[in-house]
């Protein structure tokens, strides 16, 4: 475990200079124990003189002990704050570099987990279970090597008998940490689903389902009591055998010693004296027992970070090598693109040009691939087979930051950091103007909310903009991507959660930027997108109609379905029951 936190964590050499110390500290704990034979041999054989000599050697390593072991604590708690620094340093870097696309599906409980209790699991090992472990191994080893030195058959016993604990270690650790695993992956879902049932509570009291109205949360809650004890039941078990299987090597010593001092060969004095140092060496090796199952969890925690940290980034380019310099305009072209999640294929050999400055709209049923495509552009993921190009440059020849400097994107569920709308506004433009913000306000319609909150730039949207209806932090959100300014913008739904009276003055904003933005669209309000310049309509992964709005309509196919579909439940409304109480026409 040592050589893998020493590779995760990048030491800077404080933990294994804090390794040496604690090594020289359980020597010298080893040597304190070896000096009570010379003395307790010399009081029960009545020589004073002697155990008053031996006595004073053994004050002095005591100081000598102290003041080590001060410096080897203090040399722990440093490289514990060092440890958790770095590591925590690195998994944000690693967060920040990973594709975006990682993020998608249920992540955000157990990164949240090893972020937080598995880093001050992590962080334990150099402040808390160093010390012990390291005593609980080599300070036996010194002592059995004196021992040897007194008489070889007791060293010869005490060595014998080592590796059957050191397998009972390994076996109760490894006990441990399979019961550990469960255990935090049902902690890190249970987490999850307490926070789902916090943000559902609207959706669950309006149903009057407060209390028995979330089973996937009794459900986790159960399952993590369950693998908690099981751990509980693996871990005391396991202890209980490690510390018999110590019982029974010390008999072991015990019966063989007792044989050789029968015989003889042997002082009775020494015996005793040897065999109270024994048992004396026992309990370092108990405490390490106990820090097992802590050393198991650390060791499991350390594992998760070096699989975040293993986990493979989309390539980027190396110094000097990105061609943002090479952009001819802001074209977006998907030449024959291939791409699947994991083995379920979505995109189907697709190919579309976007030509800079124009408006295209992506049209399908849910699940034909249209958010795919955007996020394609992003570079969330990279494509299976084909390119998807920016003024005719390869997005995988791009960095990040270049790539993202092109592009504006308005998911169809918004977030909001805790702060003010200023604060959120500015997250994609630090420098940006009162003017700026006014400017960008008025178009998106924000102005209307911010006239209306108290507080007007400073209100604070609460966390995750709760604060806000989904329809404000919508319009916060497009207006967030219009202050970036940048020359590619990507809506996804930009207006599903707008009212319709401002869905209009959205899609006028949205209209500003036509001719000065390549702008794609991903709407099911079909007029969102009947000014587009190409109207893309995907099924299945796969392009079945392309045109104008005006050539699809009169070509009968399946965006004429759609259209249709649409404009009949527009005019669709619930009449009032009828004065005779029967029912009146729903239209």
């Amino acid at each position: 475990m040592i050589g893998r936190l020493l590779r995760v964590v990048a030491d800077d050499g404080s933990l294994r200079r804090c390794i040496g110390w604690w090594v020289v500290t359980a020597v010298l704990e080893g040597v304190g124990y070896i000096l009570l034979v010379p003395l307790l041999d010399a009081l029960l054989t009545g020589n004073t003189d002697a155990a008053w000599r031996w006595a004073v050697v053994m004050a002095v390593l005591l100081v000598v002990y102290g003041l080590v072991r001060y410096w080897a604590q203090m040399l722990s708690y440093r490289a514990a704050v060092g440890l958790s620094r770095g590591l925590f340093t690195r998994l944000g870097d690693r967060v920040a570099e990973l594709p975006l696309g990682w993020f998608e599906g249920d992540r955000v409980g157990p990164v949240g987990r090893l972020t937080s209790k598995g880093v001050i699991d992590v962080m334990g090992v150099p402040a808390h279970l160093l010390r012990p472990l390291i005593t609980g191994f080599v300070t036996p080893i010194t002592v059995v090597v004196v021992v040897a030195v007194f008489d070889w058959r007791l060293g010869l016993a005490a060595v014998a008998t080592a590796p059957l604990i050191w397998l009972t270690f390994r076996w109760t650790g490894a006990l441990v940490k399979r019961a550990e695993h469960a255990t935090h992956d049902a902690a890190a879902d249970a987490g999850g689903r307490l926070v789902e049932y916090a943000q559902s509570q609207a959706v669950l009291r309006a149903h009057g389902r407060t209390v028995d109205g979330h089973q996937l949360l009794d459900d986790s809650l159960q399952t993590y009591r369950d693998a908690g004890r099981n751990l509980l039941t693996t871990v005391v078990p396991g202890l209980m055998g490690f510390i018999a299987v110590i019982q029974v090597a010390f008999t072991i010593v015990l019966f063989i010693g007792v044989a050789i001092a029968v015989r003889g060969s042997l002082d009775a004095a020494e015996l005793i004296a040897l065999l109270v140092v024994i048992v004396r060496s026992i309990a370092p090796l108990i405490v390490a027992a106990d820090i097992g199952g802590a050393l198991k969890v650390a060791s499991n925690s350390l594992d998760r970070a070096d699989e975040l940290l293993a986990t493979p980034s989309l390539p980027e380019p190396q110094d000097g090598e990105s061609r943002e310099a090479d952009l001819a305009d802001q074209s977006v072209t998907l030449d024959a693109v291939t791409f699947g999640y994991d083995d379920e294929s979505v995109l189907h050999d697709l190919s579309i040009d976007m030509p800079a400055g124009s408006m295209t709209a992506l049209v399908g049923p849910s699940g034909s691939g249209k958010t795919t495509v955007a996020r394609l552009v992003a570079r969330f993921w990279d494509v299976d087979r084909g390119r998807v190009r920016i003024g005719g440059v390869d997005v995988r020849e791009l960095t990040t930051e270049a790539l993202m400097a092109q592009v504006s994107i308005v998911f169809q569920e918004t977030y909001l950091f805790a702060g003010t709308i200023a604060d959120n506004l500015r997250l994609a433009k630090p420098d940006a103007s009162a003017e700026d913000l006014d400017r960008v306000a008025e178009l998106a319609r924000l102005d209307e909310v911010i006239d209306r909150l108290p507080g007007g730039w400073d209100a604070d949207v609460g966390e995750a903009g709760t604060r806000l209806s989904g329809g404000e932090r919508q319009r916060v959100s497009i207006a967030r991507a219009l202050l970036k300014d940048a020359p590619i913008v990507l809506l996804d739904e930009a207006t599903a959660a707008i009212d319709p009276q401002n869905e209009l003055a959205i899609q006028n904003a949205i209209d500003t930027l036509r001719g000065e933005r390549t702008i794609i669209v991903i709407a099911h309000r079909l007029a969102t997108v009947v000014e587009a310049d190409q109207i893309v309509v995907l099924d299945e992964g796969r392009i079945v109609e392309r045109g104008r709005h005006a050539e699809l309509v009169d070509g009968g196919g399946r965006y004429a379905d759609f259209w249709n579909e649409r404009r009949r439940a527009k005019g669709w409304r619930l009449a009032a029951r009828a004065a005779d109480g029967t029912q009146a026409t729903v239209r």
